[in-house]
């Protein structure tokens, strides 16, 4: 079975997530903003061989650690989008402006499209391209656990900014509710900050996206 454990990192509190097979214990990293004393340590009490890392979208709280993670552990990188190669390649700069420790900007070993997948041990996850918070934005989703791990898609009772350079508000309603919803009310999903919460919860309490 796949299996999963948020971690929050970064001043953001954001939640980076580790993904893996229960049977091979070989690992994903989603979103490694920062503190990567706290996933490597996650990593090694587990037991888990850490393998790949998956990015949703580049901002900094959830891609500041990706470079020294993948050098440390010579790790590939997928994703996101490559619309968000802008954010990615400022990530020094971002840093230095939240007061993150130093950044540096990567290359992902493969741009994730919509409709691609990302495979971890016996495990096949969706990618749902939903641009509006970034215009690179990513969403890894897991049919056979009904797990979403969605960024800053979307959040318990919110939605993502979008104020930030190419974010868009209608866009990011068109991939809330043309990209999310069609994966069904019992899906949980896993935001980049705060508390899980279920698609259907959503569509009926979310003030964004309530009735849609």
């Amino acid at each position: 079975m796949l299996k999963y454990l948020t971690i929050p990192v970064t001043p953001f509190q954001q939640n980076c997530s580790l993904v893996w097979d229960d049977v091979s214990l070989q690992a994903a990293v989603i979103d490694p903003g920062g503190d990567t004393d706290r996933i490597e340590d996650a990593v090694r009490k587990m037991g888990l061989k850490l393998e790949q890392i998956w990015i949703t979208h580049g901002h900094v709280d959830h891609a500041a650690a990706t470079a020294e993670l993948a050098r440390a552990h010579q790790l590939p990188i997928h994703g996101p989008h490559p619309e968000d190669q802008f954010w990615i390649d400022g990530l020094t700069q971002a840093a230095a402006m939240y007061q993150f420790p130093p950044a540096q900007p990567f290359q992902p070993t493969r741009w994730l499209h919509d409709g691609d997948t990302v495979t971890i041990g016996a495990h096949n996850l969706q990618v749902r391209h939903c641009p509006g918070h970034t215009p690179g934005h990513v969403v890894f989703y897991s049919p056979e656990i009904g797990r979403a791990f969605v960024g800053d898609v979307l959040f318990a009772g919110s939605i993502g900014r979008t104020d930030f350079p190419r974010g868009d508000y209608d866009t990011l309603i068109a991939s809330i509710t043309q990209r999310l919803w069609p994966l069904g009310d019992d899906t949980v999903f896993i935001p980049g900050h705060g508390p899980e919460s279920t698609f259907g919860r959503e569509r009926k309490t979310n003030p964004f996206v309530g009735g849609t």
